[in-house]
């Protein structure tokens, strides 16, 4: 930090993600994303690149392996056999070498979808808005499908808001359903029936309610990962339980 001029700790900032539309934009991101250690002048040319530890390029390289890691997903994109995919993969990314940094692939569909900020503001002078929002990297189209959805998850959680339902509520019919104490599904414990409980109420709650997983990990005295976790293991267990938040059969 004092060599760089810098303060707190490395991950201090909030965790930035944003939506892709897979075409045409994935091979783009993988290109700008391995070019990354180039751009920073960490390295010097494409030769070091292949064996730089901490991008994935080494790995579609061949010069190392990640079991983590899908290299074929982005491989076959090139060609089916893996000794030409490298090959074209490599023409790719040293086209990429002169592109610089890419403003337009930080999010929002109304850049791309326009045809760069020359066509944006050409369409704004002639009273043409497109939708865009900097949390998706996509066409109008995408972006607008995407908020659609939000959109309906929004208005689906404010009418379950509005007809009393709340944390409460679904702690009371996980509590029937799994025909346990509604205390045990408040509880920390990890007993088998206990987890599954707690995974349902924190599924329901983030996905029905909107209620963040910091406010529930707050609830629980856990952290926001091990919420995370309860999410996916309550959406499986909804899934394979035939478990429905209303109208449920108990």
């Amino acid at each position: 930090n004092r060599r760089h001029r810098r303060s707190g700790h490395l991950f201090q900032n909030r965790y930035k993600s944003i939506l892709c539309q897979e075409e045409p934009y994935f091979l783009e991101l993988v290109r700008y994303i391995h070019l990354n250690p180039l751009r920073a002048k960490l390295i010097s040319n494409l030769r070091q690149l292949d064996k730089h530890p901490y991008v994935g390029h080494s790995v579609l390289m061949g010069k190392k392996s990640n079991d983590w890691q899908k290299a074929d997903d982005v491989l076959l994109r090139f060609a089916k056999g893996r000794a030409k995919a490298r090959e074209k993969y490599q023409q790719f990314i040293q086209k990429g070498l002169t592109m610089g940094k890419r403003p337009d692939l930080t999010g929002g569909g109304l850049v791309r979808s326009a045809g760069g900020w020359s066509a944006v503001k050409a369409l704004r002078r002639a009273k043409a808005y497109m939708k865009g929002d900097e949390r998706i990297l996509g066409d109008s189209d995408f972006v607008q499908a995407v908020l659609k959805q939000s959109e309906e998850a929004f208005e689906r959680s404010y009418r379950l808001k509005a007809g009393g339902i709340d944390l409460n509520f679904i702690a009371n019919r996980v509590s029937v359903m799994l025909n346990i104490p509604v205390e045990e599904v408040w509880s920390k414990g990890k007993y088998r029936q206990i987890v599954a409980a707690r995974s349902l109420l924190c599924y329901w709650a983030v996905n029905e309610l909107n209620i963040s997983m910091s406010e529930l990990a707050h609830r629980f005295e856990v952290s926001p990962t091990a919420i995370s976790k309860s999410v996916l293991r309550g959406k499986t267990l909804a899934k394979e339980g035939g478990y429905k938040l209303e109208n449920a059969n108990v």
